[in-house]
């Protein structure tokens, strides 16, 4: 079993930056898969970002490419998500997520341990 703790939401004025931190205890990333993932009100979870254990190849969805950027301190069984340039459409509950998958997935099926979720709020 993994439990996974999202930390670092708050509200951010638009252009403004945040870092969200996923810190795991119960087992070793080391061999998972990183994502994170986002959820507005009324809407369906969407993927935001992805990395494997080597931290190869990360992954990005088309909204937040060039500016977000996903990364893994697995000494310290730790997924990080460094944003950037917000803005108000950024404005979600953001999850973090692992998974046994050797390639990053966009899905949320193929992610088998999630976290609470931390609010981010953008302002503009």
């Amino acid at each position: 079993q993994v439990q996974l703790l999202e930390s670092g939401g708050g509200l951010a004025q638009a252009g403004g930056s945040l870092r969200l931190s996923c810190a795991a205890s119960g087992r070793t990333l080391s061999r998972l898969t990183m994502g994170w993932f986002r959820q507005a009100p009324g809407q369906d979870r969407e993927f935001v970002a992805a990395i494997n254990w080597s931290g190869d190849n990360p992954q990005y969805a088309d909204s937040v490419k060039g500016r977000f950027t996903i990364s893994r301190e697995t000494g310290k069984n730790t997924a990080y998500l460094q944003m950037e340039s917000l803005k108000p459409d950024d404005t979600a509950v953001y999850y973090c997520a692992a998974s046994p998958a050797v390639v990053p997935s966009t899905r949320t099926d193929d992610y088998d341990y999630w976290g609470q979720g931390t609010q981010v709020t953008v302002s503009s």
